[in-house]
């Protein structure tokens, strides 16, 4: 095999392996459902994060002059927001040196949200009605 045709069969070959190898990364997209047992439907099997759970938001209503729920726990790296559906105005901030990021503007609707990234008990109120309380318990 002359050297000019050896290279066009490498090059030939090399594009293949590209292709099949482009084809399988786009397949492990899929949206073949997976079972409990971690197969796809394509019989391929699933990976598994490192176990890091997502985020998520907890969701605190500001109507009828409370907070509710009054106490909430989160784990570090959630957010809680504060949902304004009360025809008073009001606004979150937080009680003490732990709770000093916690500070809303002031709303008659509307949300605020602050994400919690130190563990902790953070306490809150609505400096506009001080009997308005609440708790935040970050894990």
């Amino acid at each position: 095999m002359s050297s000019s045709r050896r290279s066009g069969f490498v090059r030939v070959m090399v594009t293949a392996f590209a292709v099949v190898g482009a084809l399988g990364v786009v397949g492990c997209g899929s949206d073949g459902g997976t079972s409990e047992s971690g197969a796809s439907s394509t019989g391929a099997t699933s990976v598994t994060t490192s176990g890091v759970a997502a985020a998520s938001t907890v969701t605190v209503t500001v109507d009828d002059m409370k907070f509710s729920p009054a106490a909430v726990t989160v784990k570090a790296g959630d957010t809680v927001t504060w949902k304004f559906e009360d025809k008073a105005p009001h606004s979150v901030q937080g009680i003490g040196d732990a709770a000093m990021g916690i500070n809303s503007p002031i709303f008659t609707t509307g949300e605020w949200s602050h994400t919690f990234t130190v563990p902790g008990t953070y306490r809150y109120l609505c400096p506009l009605h001080p009997e308005m309380k609440g708790t935040v318990t970050v894990q």
